[in-house]
């Protein structure tokens, strides 16, 4: 046996024998000591819950690389460097604004009795609770990220930049304060339920309305005051369709996108215990099926209206879909999340064709599945929550639940209140905002710009330069662009 100890054979076999018998040692010590002390006990709770979110809030930043990518493949190979620049622009100015203004606005101390506003915090003075702090980041960083897509191939670099910051610093934290804070007026979360507008107050557990409406009915005010595209909209009132570059990376930001939700919906319980990961599981079925609901339903009314199965309708049906059950993803059973899902499909279509009808430009269909889904999802609330749902999400009052599972109509009349509340608001700031700009420094793009597109006139570079304007230009010629 020497001669295998000597060459190096039998060391390892007893070291890890001789670990294993330590360890063994050590954890029968330690079970004979006094039991776990209660504080222990708590910060396990306390870092369990602190990790979920932190986790959760990295998917929901990820998802930052779905709509960079989403956008992208939806607008012409000449703009492509231009709306990556506003995505990543999205994320740092985003966190700047947030830090200093924004988080203040929405969970600071209310400065009145009415809840409008929050005040405190600001450049994070006095402030410990990083992982709130982090995930809330992310969700506005997806509110402004919204907006690029309806302003895509005609906007000002410039105006861009103070839009953004507006929306994150200022127009998105104060819904975030009405709906989400404690001392909000709409929220559902007040310490006393006697303080309560009505019903469960306004329930919108992960945002259809404060993040999806706010990013898509800004992105409308803001398309209105631009104006459409170049070539859009013909004589008549024809419409011309004006195809994105790539379908390919479209769909990687589809999917991006589903991926990174499964953080905005399941990561808004906030916490795994308490009966947070049973939640989450739930969340993350009613949001899965809802998107698959999306996708299913936009893929037969894109052949049953134009004759064929149509890729990007498809794209913003999932979309659609998803945005329809953020609302409501704890509240509903899994069968009215299929319904959801897919109205919600339906219901983008249908801000698709009513944005054509009247003139209005959206490259991206960030209002239709934005803005029109959002809505949507906070009705659907009212409709189809579920009275042992409301419980489960800790609501106060889950008596007042969905109109059509027999709850009332209480609970239905408050979210119509929270969706007027918040449209209301976001297309009176973002009218102000979108003006101030358009008559001071100017929104659009010189027509020679928009001509030859914003990477070369915005940034001196093309995406693409072996096909671009200054390169041999064969896809340029090819494709008019």
């Amino acid at each position: 046996m020497s001669q295998w100890i000597r060459r190096g054979r039998l060391h390892r076999p007893l070291g890890v024998l001789g670990g294993f018998l330590l360890a063994m040692a050590l954890f029968s010590s330690a079970m004979a000591q006094e039991p776990t002390t209660d504080e222990t006990v708590a910060d396990l709770v306390a870092a369990l819950d602190s990790a979920w979110l932190l986790i959760a809030g990295f998917l929901v930043f990820f998802m930052q690389a779905g709509f960079a990518m989403l956008t992208a493949g939806f607008v012409r190979a000449k703009n492509t460097a231009n709306i990556l620049m506003k995505n990543m622009i999205d994320a740092c100015v985003g966190g700047l604004a947030f830090w200093a203004v924004g988080w203040g606005l929405a969970y600071g101390a209310s400065d009145s009795s009415s809840g409008f506003i929050g005040m405190g915090n600001f450049f994070l003075n006095d402030f410990e609770d990083y992982a709130g702090w982090f995930f809330q980041f992310a969700f506005a960083a997806a509110a402004a990220t919204i907006v690029a897509g309806s302003l895509a191939e005609r906007l000002k670099f410039s105006a861009y930049l103070i839009y953004t910051v507006v929306i994150t610093a200022v127009i998105y934290p104060i819904v975030v304060h009405w709906a989400w804070d404690a001392n909000g007026w709409l929220t559902a979360f007040k310490e006393d339920p006697a303080d309560l507008v009505m019903a469960n107050g306004y329930v919108d557990f992960a945002g259809s309305g404060v993040v999806h409406m706010v990013g898509g009915f800004a992105g409308l005010v803001g398309a209105i005051f631009l104006g459409p595209r170049k070539g859009k909209f013909g004589p008549g009132k024809r419409v011309n369709a004006i195809p994105g570059h790539n379908i390919a990376i479209g769909s990687l930001g589809m999917f991006i996108l589903w991926f990174g939700w499964y953080g905005f919906n399941p990561g808004s319980t906030l916490a795994l215990t308490g009966g947070g990961a049973a939640l989450a599981a739930k969340v993350a079925v009613t949001t899965t099926l809802a998107a698959t609901s999306g996708g299913v339903a936009a893929v037969l009314a894109s052949k049953l209206i134009t004759g064929r199965y149509d890729p990007g309708l498809t794209i913003n049906g999932v979309l659609g879909g998803l945005v329809g059950i953020t609302a409501g993803c704890a509240t509903v059973d899994p069968w009215a999340a299929v319904v959801i899902g897919g109205i919600g499909a339906l219901v983008m279509y249908g801000g698709v064709v009513l944005l054509d009808r009247v003139g209005i430009d959206d490259p991206v269909g960030a209002f239709p599945v934005h803005g029109c889904a959002g809505a949507w999802g906070v009705i659907a609330v009212g409709l189809f929550s579920t009275e042992a749902g409301m419980a489960a999400a800790g609501y106060a009052e889950p008596s007042k639940y969905g109109l059509l599972v027999g709850g009332g109509a209480e609970q239905l009349v408050m979210q119509f209140l929270g969706l007027g509340s918040i449209m209301a608001w976001v297309v009176v700031t973002a009218g102000i905002l979108f003006a101030a700009i358009k008559y001071t420094i100017g929104m659009r793009v010189p027509e020679q710009e928009e001509d030859r597109g914003l990477d070369l006139m915005e940034h001196g570079l093309d995406s693409y330069p072996d096909f671009g304007p200054t390169g041999p230009g064969i896809f340029s010629a090819a494709n008019g662009n």
